[in-house]
């Protein structure tokens, strides 16, 4: 059973997806604002947290931003909205998955799933520890550094960079990249992925060159 924090300030929305999620066996709290869930992650951990973007008070991406500054639990952001810039902006502050609504319940668990199953797996990996020149990344520690130099990146930026690093010099498909870091039931298209290499690119700078670009194929990161 995992915990989940529902945040929207919509009563019928927090009660839907409380009903889907209870059925599958999760723990659900919920919060009605950004404000609130800021408090309320504070206060306790979580597993997971489901935010919608237009809120009063706080809005959801502003209550992501400051929850990422003491916390790394998975969220999931619920938005009217499916604008480019917005699933992008939602990505750059560390969210791990955008679903517009109006959304079906049932996907929604599938994408919660989806996202515990890769949090839970990321949580028990040894320690290991690939180094390049003055790149290092630490896999158990998630932590990436250029010459000493800690690099933030957004939780799927790590989860997609790990794959590839550990995967160095292999061609890695566009199908093998999403099933892997967004999972076999993902309902995005290809773009995502090219959203979260152009991210992830401008995070490594002068190293964003071993990430390689195999036109009709995918991607490689390589060293040579």
């Amino acid at each position: 059973m995992s915990k989940i924090l529902v945040v929207d300030d919509e009563a019928r929305i927090r009660q839907i997806i409380k009903k889907y999620a209870e059925f599958e066996g999760h723990s659900v709290f919920e919060a009605v604002d950004g404000m609130q869930a800021i408090e309320v992650c504070k206060e306790q951990s979580f597993d997971i947290i489901i935010m919608d973007v237009m809120m009063p008070e706080l809005d959801g991406f502003s209550a992501c931003k400051e929850i990422r500054k003491f916390c790394n639990t998975p969220i999931i952001m619920l938005s009217a909205r499916g604008e480019e810039y917005d699933k992008i902006h939602g990505f750059e502050l560390g969210t791990d998955d955008y679903v517009v609504k109006p959304f079906s319940p049932k996907e929604l668990m599938m994408r919660v799933n989806a996202v515990l199953k890769r949090s839970n797996a990321q949580n028990t990996d040894k320690k290991d520890v690939f180094t390049y020149k003055g790149l290092t990344v630490d896999f158990s520690a998630r932590i990436v550094t250029i010459d000493g130099n800690r690099i933030e990146m957004t939780p799927k930026e790590y989860e997609l960079f790990f794959f590839m690093v550990k995967n160095k010099g292999i061609a890695l498909t566009r199908e093998k990249l999403i099933s892997e870091v967004w999972g076999y039931d993902f309902f995005g298209d290809e773009r995502t992925l090219d959203t979260h290499i152009k991210l992830l690119r401008k995070s490594l700078g002068e190293y964003s060159k071993c990430i390689v670009t195999l036109r009709g194929v995918g991607y490689r990161f390589e060293t040579n």
